[in-house]
């Protein structure tokens, strides 16, 4: 298996491996090829994919805003999962956000999203419980599919 920063070029991998996961949501314009390829362009380092058996079998977007990073769709394919994969990414989005001097990161996990929030708190992130999380929504044209 090996993790690398991800490009534009695997944008089809990494969105075919997003169909694959029950309950992802991804964003009409966001998580399209052009949105992705912007966040790309903004956070050029710092987004990772898993490789093995010759395709993309993990992912995370990840970027900052220069004070705190951020991770976004972190998945592992389901046949992968219970092998290090989705730490190995995590690890090399954090150590890429530190050469950017970024000392925090965050990400949000739906509640009901229980391997995924046991997978935070195994690898010792803590869930925050003083603060609240607010959207606005600023185009609506946005829109939000989840899969089943």
């Amino acid at each position: 298996m090996t993790v690398r920063t991800m490009t534009i070029e695997d944008y089809q991998g990494v969105y075919d491996l997003w169909m694959t996961i029950k309950g992802f949501a991804i964003r009409s314009i966001d998580d399209s090829k052009v949105g992705v390829e912007r966040f790309l362009k903004r956070n050029p380092t710092t987004s990772v994919v898993a490789i093995e058996d010759g395709k993309i079998v993990g992912s995370i977007l990840c970027g900052h805003d220069g004070r705190r990073g951020c991770l976004y769709h972190v998945c592992v394919h389901e046949d992968y999962r219970m092998r290090g994969i989705g730490k190995s990414m995590v690890v090399h989005c954090m150590q890429e956000l530190e050469k950017e001097h970024i000392s925090k990161v965050s990400l949000i996990a739906f509640t009901q999203n229980d391997i995924g929030n046991a997978f935070w708190k195994e690898i010792g992130w803590t869930k925050r419980e003083d603060l609240n999380y607010y959207d606005f929504t600023l185009n609506k044209e946005n829109i939000i599919n989840y899969n089943k």
